[in-house]
């Protein structure tokens, strides 16, 4: 049975286990067992198990480069699982068996659909064939850090954590040769933007998806810069493609909320063009109508005394002359 054909018939029965599984998983009881069992693994590979580490003997040279941020790990879209999950039950004995790096389980253990459908993505982008090594999620992504979009609380924090994995190897010769093999390949990332007005406080506020990607369902797509989006409008509108793109998650409860479309850009950033409530631009033109109709009415009231006054003043004169 073709691959595909197999987890279409397979998937949703695994999902419906999966939710039943994550039901149970959440439980106290369970959570700080969880937290325990990581616990053992983070005295040694944490900032503060390689400066005083429990076991004597340990490579420290060697440890530093595997320490884990527990904070970032917390807040991570893995927080909950324990590490022998994906690093395997033999990690748990010391020393670690020699392939132990080598055993991780790969993301499509726990990720079957998602994976095959990035995959799709990674082919039919400009990542796609040319890679030295396998573009695999780890290329990328970090396992013990980074959380989805929904997670987070605001979207400037969500644009933060894209761009770094983008500019991690777009600014970075090093890495840009470790998965291309030419580090000459790096683009001049300032240079390449320049056409973009405030380039740096772009990248603070959006995603580098936003341009490089056509399709928020597809953002594994990634387009090159011949491609990629240059219409100031299509962020800086009344329609813009923030509400369904970086701001969706906030979008839905922000409408209901406040009760318009762009509530979640308007209360979020300011992007000029797209920050506009419909009623608060017929209050502002219906004001500036009633100030020069205030004006003009108040004018003519003036001239109107005027007259008036004139008028009384020179059939005063006629009567003192009677």
């Amino acid at each position: 049975m073709p691959q595909q054909k197999f987890w279409k018939l397979v998937l949703p029965a695994l999902l419906l286990l999966a939710g039943a599984v994550q039901a149970a998983e959440s439980s106290p009881e369970l959570l700080a067992k969880v937290a325990k069992a990581n616990a053992e693994c983070l005295a040694c590979h944490s900032a503060a198990g390689l400066k005083a580490p429990p076991r004597a003997g340990l490579d420290l040279a060697k440890l530093g480069k595997l320490l884990v941020d527990d904070a970032h790990f917390d807040a991570s879209n893995h927080t909950g699982m324990e590490c022998t999950q994906c690093h395997g039950k033999n990690v748990s004995a010391y020393p670690h068996p020699a392939d132990t790096r080598e055993s991780i389980a790969p993301c499509e253990q726990c990720h079957a659909a998602k994976v095959m459908r990035v995959e799709k993505q990674i082919a039919g982008s400009v990542h796609g064939g040319e890679m030295q090594e396998p573009f695999t999620c780890l290329t990328c992504h970090n396992p013990h850090r980074g959380a989805i979009a929904s997670r987070l609380k605001d979207a400037r924090t969500a644009a933060a954590q894209d761009n770094k994995i983008c500019l991690d190897c777009h600014q970075s010769g090093r890495e840009m040769a470790r998965v291309s093999g030419d580090a000459k390949a790096r683009p001049d990332v300032d240079e390449t933007h320049a056409w973009l007005p405030n380039t740096r406080l772009h990248w603070k506020a959006v995603r580098c998806l936003e341009c490089h990607t056509a399709s928020d369902k597809k953002p594994h797509e990634i387009v090159d810069k011949d491609k990629a989006e240059r219409k100031c409008a299509t962020c800086h509108s009344a329609d813009s493609v923030l509400q369904t793109r970086l701001y969706r998650h906030q979008a839905v409860a922000e409408q209901e909320r406040l009760g318009f479309l762009n509530s979640a850009v308007l209360s979020s950033a300011y992007v000029v063009g797209a920050t506009r409530h419909p009623l608060l631009d017929k209050a502002l033109i219906g004001m500036a109508l009633l100030t020069v109709l205030g004006i003009l009415g108040h004018g003519t009231l003036r001239i109107l005394m005027a007259l008036w006054r004139r008028k009384q003043k020179t059939a005063g004169k006629g009567n003192g002359h009677d």
